[in-house]
């Protein structure tokens, strides 16, 4: 099976758990914030407006695969935040996967990778389930992330899923 493939099943099975785990409503993708459900267990408290991502907070595939040419020093720290088995079947180079941004284990996971990494530098969160303001995953994690002072996070903007979005695009992609 291609690596196409399995991102694409496991994308609609990643997108059925979204589906049933949503609870999150957009004004669009256009529009410049999004209302976020409240914050998940564990989640350090923060304002709203530092917690809901608004449309600075995103980063378009292309403008991210330009970054990722960039110098290692210049390119952002990117932390897959979603299903291990999404990651396993092929993930963005360079990114590291700390555990899905809906659980309170991949949470503390989180909390731990960004104690490494300075607060100044920027930080691109990624799922690939599904539609970024319907995934489970993407936003508990930018609230854990502002919450804890980092400023420059993003959030990569999946329109539809990582595979469509980004591999089919002819951007990188690994597999475990």
């Amino acid at each position: 099976m291609t690596l196409g493939s399995r991102l694409g099943l496991i994308g609609l099975l990643a997108l059925g758990a979204a589906a049933f785990a949503a609870t999150r409503s957009t004004a669009g993708p256009d529009s410049s914030a999004v209302t976020a459900s409240a914050p998940a267990a564990g989640a350090p408290a923060a304002s709203a407006k530092e917690t809901t991502p608004a449309k600075q907070d995103l980063v378009r595939p292309d403008e991210l695969a330009k970054e990722l040419a960039l110098p290692e020093w210049r390119r952002p720290v990117l932390l897959h935040v979603g299903f291990s088995v999404l990651y396993k079947s092929g993930h963005i180079p360079g990114s590291k996967y700390v555990g899905s941004g809906s659980t309170a284990r991949g949470r503390a996971e989180l909390k731990k990778a960004l104690r490494a990494i300075p607060k100044d530098r920027t930080v691109v969160l990624y799922c690939g389930c599904c539609p970024w303001e319907h995934c489970p995953n993407v936003n508990p994690a930018f609230r854990v992330a502002r919450g804890l002072g980092y400023k420059n996070v993003k959030i990569l903007y999946i329109l539809q899923d990582l595979q469509r979005d980004w591999v089919d695009k002819g951007y990188p992609a690994l597999e475990s």
